[in-house]
């Protein structure tokens, strides 16, 4: 998979969970937070056994997931 698509999904991805749970962010906080959203979508998938179809679309779900799991987290670090 080339960079270039990982940062079309990063940033969709980024940008949904943002628009998911509220809150502002630009291109490059979106992009951080869909990059970072795959990583931990792609690691909790994997240690659930999940499986989703190896597309776009399937890594649109799972990097727009771990990405509300990272928001979730990252809020509840910076309230704490």
């Amino acid at each position: 998979m080339s960079i270039f698509y990982w940062i079309i999904i990063g940033l969709v991805a980024g940008w949904l969970a943002t628009q998911i749970l509220g809150g502002r962010g630009g291109l490059l906080y979106n992009l951080a937070v869909g990059l970072v959203g795959a990583i931990v979508g792609g690691f909790l998938f994997e240690k659930l056994n999940l499986h989703v179809m190896p597309d776009f679309w399937g890594n649109l779900i799972t990097a727009t997931i771990g990405a509300i799991v990272f928001l979730l987290i990252w809020r509840a670090i910076r309230r704490a």
